[in-house]
């Protein structure tokens, strides 16, 4: 493998990463391979701490997660953020720089890391999509497909890094999927959004989408265009049928592989095309059953 390009100077300290980004994929042809490399959240954290002495070290470094990870992810204190730093020293994680890099136009090749840095060797795919308004912040909007294959936007509370939605096709390529049909061991996701994951706080904002008559209560998962690829044929014409809902069967039927999601979504969507109201009167109070009683979670 041939790498054109490597990155001169870590990310971290690109004021504006995403231009640089676009400027790189302008700069390259198609299936030309570029090499960049930034310093993660992780292996900052591991050098903060062994500069200093404890416990001015968690000091240090709690005043530095304050600023550098807290204060850019509030529409507030972002400004008092890039006034103090210029956008310099930047924090992070790798979930967001993979994102970031494929959001530009690149697919990720590799990464691996060296010297307290974390190299990642794209190639370009493609031209870059200028996102005008990208998420970053705690809530979050996300392109769901619904009722006729229309495409519209779901709100949640920020479970995973910023970014990481756009490596949706490169986790499902390189991770397994676990019960549920989820991608295990699913790094995108912060240590606080699996907290908010069990308590189905991450979900309180769908209930906009709600009031605003693009789900109903009791239905289908809204999927990403990607995930969305993944079902048969026959099985897309049937969910776009419907408006997606807050409340899957999953929680009633409890499945466990991929394929057992999509039969227990046919089941519940021929049973409901049939008679509406009383399947989902009886979905309903089945997930209630399961979550209450039984514990159930989603995977």
């Amino acid at each position: 493998m041939t790498i054109s390009y490597h990155s001169p100077e870590r990310l971290n300290d690109v004021q504006f990463v995403n231009k640089h980004l676009e400027i790189l994929n302008a700069w390259h042809n198609e299936g030309d391979v570029i090499e960049v490399f930034f310093e993660s959240k992780s292996q900052r954290k591991k050098r903060l701490l062994n500069k200093w002495i404890w416990p001015f070290n968690y000091i240090y470094y709690t005043l530095d997660f304050v600023l550098k990870r807290l204060f850019p992810k509030w529409s507030p204190t972002l400004k008092i953020y890039f006034w103090i730093t210029k956008g310099r020293n930047r924090v992070f994680s790798l979930p967001e720089i993979l994102g970031r890099v494929c959001s530009c136009g690149f697919e990720i090749i590799r990464y691996y890391e060296k010297e307290g840095s974390t190299f990642v060797q794209a190639k370009k795919v493609g031209n870059p999509p200028y996102n005008a308004d990208p998420t970053y912040g705690i809530l979050i909007k996300l392109n769901r497909i619904g009722k006729g294959k229309r495409k519209f936007v779901v709100y949640k509370f920020r479970t995973m890094h910023p970014f990481a939605e756009y490596i949706q096709s490169y986790m499902f390529d390189n991770h397994n999927l676990k019960d549920g049909g989820k991608i295990d061991n699913d790094f995108r996701v912060t240590s606080y959004g699996r907290i908010m994951r069990k308590l189905w706080l991450d979900e309180l904002p769908m209930i906009w989408n709600m009031f605003r008559g693009d789900m109903k209560l009791v239905g289908v998962r809204p999927l990403s265009e990607h995930f969305f690829g993944l079902y048969p044929e026959d099985m897309q014409e049937l969910r776009t049928q419907t408006k997606p809902g807050l409340v899957p069967p999953f929680y009633a039927d409890l499945p466990v592989t991929l394929d057992e999601v999509i039969a227990s979504e046919r089941k519940y969507l021929q049973a409901y095309l049939r008679r509406p109201f009383a399947t989902d009167w009886r979905y309903f109070w089945a997930a209630f059953y399961n979550i209450v009683i039984k514990r159930a979670r989603s995977n």
